[in-house]
């Protein structure tokens, strides 16, 4: 096998949910992929088996005693993987001249200066970090453009919605698009009362029905914010305004996103809730390769049900439209302060109802200023984290 002739991938974030769907799909296709870079925070033990397996030329560690550790376990199992720590090291490696494709799959705020690095060095960059689209994203399709770096949308919406336009060339007037119909499963609380609701533990909110996800995820699936942070992000994949998004509820996960044409038409791309799917079809596009993923039984399907999200419920979702109207650095703040809402709530520091809560009364104080470069987009992530911790410990008296 001629190693210069593979695909050579660079995975941040190996060891949450999208990293190991990704290595699984890279492991279907030898003669196509080769792993150059695998990262993590604290995961020694789980990054050390990964290099076992595939064999990369470094390990990234964020956190300096993991790294020693799993520097420890490769040297006792002679391995030439290189680890080096920290943020710094990530975006040199992830910008190396000798990677094709960078996989954004680290969660949260934490993603947001290695994938800017990956796009900046024009890499194909297979996003499943959300946070960098909410915090950035005008800054990063800047960034892509300016480099020839392929953003390819992997969160299972955003890929729909890839797949069901025809020419990424055309702006929504030129290719007679509509609407785009975001679909979301309504998470495991959608038919909780509002009393129920008020008494949900996090064991409650992480029971997903349809996708195995990590915590956060899995927290902000159970909010609805998870719908309104990808609504934030397809304004910005897609160069489109917020009236031209319509969420809708669709319990079976199977329509993972519509695109409504001029000429009455929707187009919709079905499959089974396996996030191993969009990554390949992110990885190997336009070509299409084999996923592991079963493809779905029509004979086996007992309907599919949609319906409006209720934002008197699931007030995240509206506060997710108000931060995408208001611009600037309100989704930046609306991203910060729901990341220490969803810690505080997996602490059992805050109940259910509370998380909103906290994110409003973070967004009703918070300074909104111009987006206009990454130093004011970390300032401003700072400060609402500062501001969302006293609010924080506000609720806690």
């Amino acid at each position: 096998m001629d190693v210069t002739s593979l695909q050579s991938v660079a995975i941040l974030g190996s060891t949450g949910s999208i990293g190991q769907s990704t290595l699984d799909v890279i492991a279907r296709h030898p003669d196509r992929y080769r792993v150059h870079m695998l990262s993590a925070n604290t995961s020694a033990d789980a990054l050390f088996r990964q290099c076992k397996q595939f064999q990369p030329r470094y390990a990234v560690m964020q956190n300096e005693a993991a790294a020693e550790q799993l520097v420890q376990k490769l040297r006792a199992d002679n391995s030439d993987t290189q680890v080096l720590h920290g943020d710094n090291a990530l975006c040199e490696c992830v910008s190396a001249n000798d990677v094709d494709v960078a996989v954004a799959a680290i969660v949260g705020a934490a993603g947001l200066s290695s994938t800017l690095a990956a796009a900046s060095s024009g890499k194909r960059v297979i996003l499943a970090n959300k946070e960098a689209l909410v915090m950035s994203g005008s800054l990063l399709m800047q960034k892509a453009s300016e480099s020839g770096a392929l953003i390819m949308p992997t969160d299972s919406e955003h890929n729909a919605i890839f797949q069901c336009i025809a020419d990424h060339s055309l702006n929504k007037k030129e290719a007679g698009i509509e609407k785009i119909l975001l679909t979301g499963s309504g998470g495991p609380l959608r038919n909780c009362s509002p009393e129920a609701l008020s008494v949900v533990t996090p064991q409650q909110a992480l029971k997903h029905p349809n996708w195995s996800m990590g915590p956060k995820i899995s927290i902000d699936s159970a909010t609805l914010m998870n719908k309104g942070l990808e609504v934030i992000e397809a304004c910005t994949l897609f160069s489109l305004e917020l009236d031209d998004i319509e969420v809708l509820i669709h319990p079976e996960s199977v329509i993972h996103s519509m695109v409504q044409y001029r000429d009455g038409s929707v187009l919709a791309q079905l499959g089974r809730p396996d996030m191993r799917t969009p990554i390949a079809h992110a990885l190997a596009w336009p070509e299409r390769i084999e996923s592991g993923v079963e493809p779905l039984n029509f004979t086996e399907m007992a309907g599919l049900h949609f319906e409006a999200p209720d934002l008197k419920r699931f007030p995240c979702l509206r506060l997710a439209f108000e931060a995408q109207r208001t611009g600037g650095t309100a989704p930046t703040v609306l991203n910060a302060a729901n990341e220490i809402a969803v810690d505080a709530f997996l602490n059992e520091s805050v109940s259910f109802l509370q998380l909103a809560q906290l994110i409003e009364d973070t967004l009703s104080y918070a300074k909104i200023s111009p987006a206009v470069d990454l130093t004011t987009i970390i300032e401003a992530d700072r400060d609402a984290r500062i501001l969302a911790k006293t609010k924080l410990d506000k609720l806690l008296v």
